[in-house]
Order: C-alpha cells, then structure tokens, then sequence
C-alpha cells in the first residue's frame, strides 16, 4: 500500500506578507503624481469659476495663475443673493422652484421605480419580458425626443381644483410629470439590477414565518434596497435640479415659477458681451452648492453589499 503523497504547504502567509508590502518609491511617487494630475483636471474648472466670482474687475478669464484675484471681494455674491435677475423674483423663489422640481420627480420616479422593479425583479407574469423590453427602448430615446408630445398632451389638460386654475403644461406640476416621465425608465433598471442580486432565501425564510407580500416588501426587501435607492434618488435629484430645456419650454414665460437653471442662463447677454461675469460665477457657486450637499448626505448610503452575507450557506 503506497503512502498519501503529502499535500504541499500553502503560501498563504507568504502571499499575504507579500501583498502587504510598501510599493517601491519610484512606483508610489508616479501614482501620487498621476492622482494629483487628475485632482487638477477635475478641480481646475471649479477653481477657474471660484476665481471669477470673486474677481471684482468682472473677467471673463483669469489673467494671471492666482487663485486669488487682486482685490478679491464677495459682492458679487451679495448682489446675486438679493437681485439675481431683473426680473421680480427672488433667490429664495428661484430655490424653492427648483427644489420643487428636483424633490418631486426624484421622489415619485424612486416611489414607482421601486415597486416596478420589484415586481419585474420577483414576479413572473404575462408580458413580463415584452414590458422590459419596451421601458429599455424608451429609456434608449434622449429626453428631447419627449418634450414636444408630452408639450401637447399635458396642454390639453386645465386643473380647477379647490379654487386652483392652471394649465397642467405651464405649471410646475406638470414639469415634474415631464421629468418624471424621462427618469422612471432609469430609476426601472436601476434598482431592478439591485433587487436581482438580493437573496430570494430572505423572502423565503420570511414568508415561512407568516409575512405577507407587502410585509416582505416594506420590511426587508427596501431596508435591504437603500444603496440602490439612494443612488436614484440623488440623480434624479439632480437630473431634475439641473434641467433646464424642459423647464424653459413649459414655464418660461412665467417668471414667478422660473428656476435657478432659467435665471443662470438669462444673465448670459447677447453674444456674451453684457454679462457680469463675476455674478455669473458667483451664482453658478450658488446654483451648485445644494447640489453637494445633497451628495454628501447620500454618501453615507452609497455602499453597497448590504444583502451579501445574509444568508449562510
């Protein structure tokens, strides 16, 4: 009877030493220079624009490599904070506006994004593949494609409620529907690859318990569906903070629901020649900052791999 041939020792130490080796200087310094490079590239624009704002000679460009611009001041700011335009609105009108925008498409594109994907995700029903099909071919059209039938349906429309009367075209209402109507495919796909990649033994294991459908749903399918949903959230938010070509072409002509984004560009002058190029930065600084907060509170649920390790196999 021949003897086991010994199984050869494993090298996992000495991998793992190896691995946590200090790469060669030369090596860290090309990296460190590559990532200061791209830190640049990335941050130059917003450093260009910073400068600007706070140049009172109200340049186009900076005329010199100073970030700080010789007699540097913030009244370019205070001005665009009390008359960003000449029209008869306010900043905080124009915020407002545009959070209303941002907020109700993201929400209602997140809300009916959330519960399509999870029926496409978990549910097998007639249709099923033939709908998926139809939402990626819409969300394959650009969002201009939309605007001019979606200008003539929502025109027919004229809302008397509760002593309001609009028209559901020129009202932000329905700017929020245009929007919403070109997010929901994405919002659809999104979170769909999401809920595939959570473990169906979840659901299993909770419906043994007794929970129904709509218990699984709202209790251990959305919990577990954050990161995904955070992520929706935040670019629709920002998708419908930054539109500025549907929201022109609906409410352009009422100034008391203009936008952030519609009052940017009308400082822009005739060929360029008559802007204020030092409030033009300054609320292009402004037209941005809610933006990065908003990122900054999504960050902390922008991880992902919440449902992995969940099950034990």
């Amino acid at each position: 009877m021949t003897a086991a041939t010994p199984a050869r020792p494993r090298k996992t130490r000495a991998n793992s030493s190896r691995q946590d080796r200090p790469l060669p200087l030369h090596q860290q310094l090309i990296l460190q220079l590559a990532c200061l490079f791209i830190a640049l590239t990335v941050l130059f624009p917003i450093i260009w624009v910073v400068s600007m704002s706070i140049d009172p000679r109200n340049i186009s460009r900076p005329d010199a490599l100073n970030l700080i611009p010789p007699g540097a001041s913030l009244d370019a700011y205070a001005k665009v904070l009390s008359k960003p335009t000449n029209n008869p609105i306010s900043f905080i009108g124009l915020m407002t506006n545009s959070l209303k925008i941002a907020v109700g498409s993201a929400a209602i594109s997140v809300g009916l994004g959330v519960t399509a994907a999870y029926a496409f995700s978990r549910l097998r029903f007639r249709g099923r593949e033939t709908l998926m099909i139809a939402i990626l071919g819409v969300l394959m059209l650009p969002s201009v494609a939309t605007i001019i039938p979606l200008f003539i349906f929502l025109n027919q429309f004229n809302v008397d409620f509760f002593g309001l009367s609009f028209n559901l075209r020129a009202s932000l209402l329905g700017v929020i529907l245009t929007i919403t109507a070109s997010q929901l495919p994405f919002a659809i796909w999104n979170l769909k690859g999401y809920l595939d990649t959570v473990p169906k033994d979840l659901e299993e294991a909770a419906a043994v318990d007794g929970a129904t459908q709509f218990q699984i749903f709202r209790k251990l399918v959305l919990p577990l569906s954050v990161p995904a949903i955070a992520v929706t959230g935040f670019l629709g938010f920002l998708g419908g903070w930054s539109e500025y070509l549907t929201t022109y072409m609906f409410i352009g002509q009422k100034v008391s629901d203009w936008t952030l984004s519609i009052a940017l560009n009308s400082m822009v002058g005739q060929f360029a020649r008559t802007t204020s190029w030092s409030e033009f930065g300054a609320f292009a600084i402004l037209f941005a900052l809610p933006v990065s907060l908003v990122f900054f509170f999504f960050q902390r649920y922008l991880v992902g791999g919440l449902a992995v390790g969940g099950v034990k196999g």
